[in-house]
């Protein structure tokens, strides 16, 4: 319990009471899937000690994913990096650059090989070699190759890393493919494009509380986060059974709520949580602000949901 009392008080120094701690640990609990039984668990979790090393690979990418995170608010980022992680490698906010950077990602890999956990943003090209992406002189696959199969795991973050996303639409003409297309692992994905962080942090918080990290789906997906589709979940569900569409975004039915699914909504066939967590502090999502679900945290959905404003 000191080492919990020591991560509050921490926390009080930035602003963050333990009454606001407590309620995200619920929040995440609930998220999970976990009853309120969990909750001092996690809590006991996130404030634990042992932090897991952490290295982040960007490839092909935005960086819309990083800012996702970067943006999450329940942990604040400082505290999920300080307190909860040891990210000892992401280029986007670390301090170091070129070779020192890159001797940072050395370092780790080679002092905590098997035990580390390797986040990836962004496709990987493979056309002519890979030669399409390249960091320091490397090529994004050889990066990858020699990184991942040394991890503990390799999480996924957003989309393209999962399945290729964006990078990887017709006609591709990198060759763009998954982690796991690309280097045969496998991978826990956390697709979306960005994701939500929250699924990102329950999957790190899974490992810190039970020793592993979650149950997925035949898509790699942490079925905690993509159980259900969106459809299912959504508030707007009443009005697509009672047969009531909007058919234009400037209709009286889109001042009313009314279902998105005839204005090309994809929540039928996209699994994510979306509907429930949402975003900006569980302020809003998509939907709920009048635009409907593009199935961005499907395979393929840059091919297979476009045209995004034409119904399925």
């Amino acid at each position: 319990m000191k080492h919990q009392e020591g991560f509050e008080e921490r926390l009080e120094e930035k602003g963050v009471s333990r009454r606001d701690f407590m309620k995200f640990c619920t929040f995440l609990s609930v998220t999970m899937g976990l009853s309120s039984s969990f909750v001092p668990k996690i809590a006991e979790a996130l404030a634990s000690p042992q932090r897991p090393p952490v290295v982040w690979l960007a490839f092909a990418e935005c960086t819309g994913c990083a800012e996702s995170l970067l943006r999450t608010t329940y942990p604040w980022i400082d505290t999920l990096v300080l307190d909860i992680i040891s990210l000892d490698y992401h280029e986007t906010i670390m301090a170091p650059s070129g070779e020192a950077a890159e001797k940072s990602l050395h370092d780790t890999v080679a002092k905590y090989p098997g035990k580390f956990i390797c986040v990836v943003d962004g496709a990987i090209p493979t056309a002519e070699d890979g030669k399409y992406g390249m960091l320091g002189g490397r090529t994004f696959l050889e990066i990858a190759k020699e990184v991942c199969p040394k991890a503990l795991a390799t999480i996924c973050i957003g989309t393209c890393a999962s399945y290729g996303g964006l990078p990887a639409a017709a006609p591709n003409p990198t060759g763009a493919k998954s982690v796991k297309d690309a280097i045969g692992i496998n991978t826990v994905n956390i697709p979306g494009c960005p994701p939500n962080p929250i699924n990102f942090i329950g999957t790190v918080v899974n490992y810190l509380l039970f020793g592993k990290l979650p149950a997925v789906d035949d898509k790699g997906r942490p079925l905690f986060a993509y159980g259900q589709t969106i459809h299912d979940q959504c508030p707007r569900r009443g009005h697509f059974e009672a047969g009531e569409f909007v058919t234009s975004f400037e209709s009286p039915e889109a001042k009313m709520g009314y279902c998105l699914y005839q204005l090309g909504c994809k929540g039928p066939e996209t699994y994510n949580n979306c509907p429930l967590v949402k975003f900006n502090m569980g302020t809003s999502w998509p939907v709920q602000a009048g635009h409907p679900c593009i199935g961005c945290s499907e395979p393929n959905f840059w091919d297979k949901m476009s045209p995004f404003y034409k119904s399925l």
